[in-house]
């Protein structure tokens, strides 16, 4: 509601600039949100991260109350009676609820080898197809599902989708690498993705100039382009030595070409579209948006656990005495650990267990580059795809949109 708001108030010409101010919250948020958290973490309690809500969320209330005010064709439209859409508000809470819990839960009760995952699958799948139908033919339908006829409109809103996936499965990703294989601290972890989040505060109104500019799909395939090589430089630096500083290097690489791609692709949404459809369209991006983060978390989490043990079953087949390097090092080591006064059965067994937990922590390594080559793939992919969207005039009042 807060980008209908944005779109109603700003007109076309103003739009991009608004846009990049309100993607200050968006984007940024993400990546402030984990040092805030793991500061709370480490220095209080867990239950502050849920508890720090409790002001931040009565302010805005009274901010809205005092500033937000309807649009005159929404004061008209309550004048001659709203009837809530009861029946496709039902389908889409169930059909997204049902939906997200799956994903939440789907990696930690192995997925449809779960009867609970299973059900809420056949749920979700059955309410929110229904939902499409039937809102498709309502006159007055709480999700404007004809709005997909626009292949502007769609594409845009499949950009969106991947935004949203790629930039919270990154966002769970580095963090939970640092903490989990370099033994970093829930803070330090965050300071890694907060200096990328203040330089976009820098980057964003900048780019909202730019859309005044240039088209807007030329900017969005840069940002994809971007991201791509990011992508790339992630798959050939990350390993278990890299230090802060390079992680941090990496994670402004990532994140600095969402810039590109949030606030265009929020602006090309609207192209072709009604000024009266502007809720439906902030609705529905900011829905796909934030499936988009859900899907990109499990999938990133799921890929995680899979991959690791893929590798690790390959790299096992190099660890036994028949190997000479793995023989030399497990020799190496006992010989280190009787010099330390252990027994030759205990440097033995610890021995062992130092090389078997060298193993997973390089197993997780390799999941981790699958995981980021998994999503630069899709940033090539949708680099193409940026030049389906429609041409725009940047600088035409009208927000004008050529037919192509």
């Amino acid at each position: 509601m807060a980008q209908a708001i944005l779109a109603d108030t700003f007109p076309p010409e103003k739009r991009g600039l608004a846009f990049s101010i309100y993607g200050i919250t968006a984007v940024c948020a993400p990546a402030i949100g984990p040092t805030l958290g793991g500061w709370l973490t480490d220095t209080a309690s867990w239950r502050w991260i849920f508890l720090i809500n409790l002001p931040v969320g009565l302010l805005a209330m009274v901010l809205v109350y005092r500033l937000v005010q309807d649009p005159p064709d929404l004061i008209r439209r309550r004048r001659t009676g709203i009837k809530l859409d009861y029946l496709g508000f039902s389908l889409l809470a169930l059909g997204v609820g049902a939906l997200q819990i799956m994903l939440d839960k789907g990696q930690e009760d192995d997925w449809f080898g779960s009867q609970f995952i299973t059900t809420l699958a056949i749920i979700a799948g059955t309410c929110l197809t229904a939902l499409i139908v039937y809102e498709w033919f309502h006159k007055d339908p709480i999700v404007d599902v004809r709005l997909f006829k626009n292949a502007n409109f769609a594409t845009a809103n499949m950009m969106m989708f991947m935004i949203g996936a790629g930039t919270f499965a990154t966002t769970v990703l580095m963090p939970q690498f640092l903490q989990t294989q370099m033994g970093y601290t829930a803070q330090s972890a965050g300071m890694v993705l907060s200096v990328s989040a203040l330089l976009l505060l820098i980057e964003l109104p900048l780019v909202g100039r730019l859309i005044g500019r240039f088209q807007s799909r030329y900017l969005i395939a840069f940002g994809w382009f971007a991201l791509s090589i990011g992508m790339y430089i992630y798959t050939q630096q990350l390993d278990l030595l890299i230090s802060f500083r390079s992680a941090t290097w990496m994670r402004i690489g990532q994140y600095l070409p969402m810039g590109f791609i949030f606030v265009p692709t929020t602006t090309a949404a609207y192209f072709g579209i009604g000024e009266d459809k502007s809720n439906a369209v902030a609705g529905l991006v900011n829905f796909t948006r934030n499936i988009g983060s859900s899907v990109g978390t499990s999938i990133v989490t799921t890929m995680i656990v899979r991959r690791s043990q893929f590798h690790q079953a390959r790299l096992v087949t190099s660890t036994t005495m028949r190997n000479p390097q793995f023989r030399g090092a497990i020799n190496g080591l006992v010989q280190q650990l009787t010099h330390a006064g252990l027994s030759l059965h205990e440097a033995q067994r610890q021995a062992l267990a130092r090389i078997y937990a060298n193993v997973q922590a390089q197993a997780a390594a390799l999941a981790y580059i699958d995981t980021f080559w998994m999503i630069g793939i899709a940033a090539v992919i949708m680099f193409f795809l940026s030049f389906v969207l429609r041409k725009n005039n940047p600088r035409a009042r009208s927000g004008s949109v050529s037919a192509h």
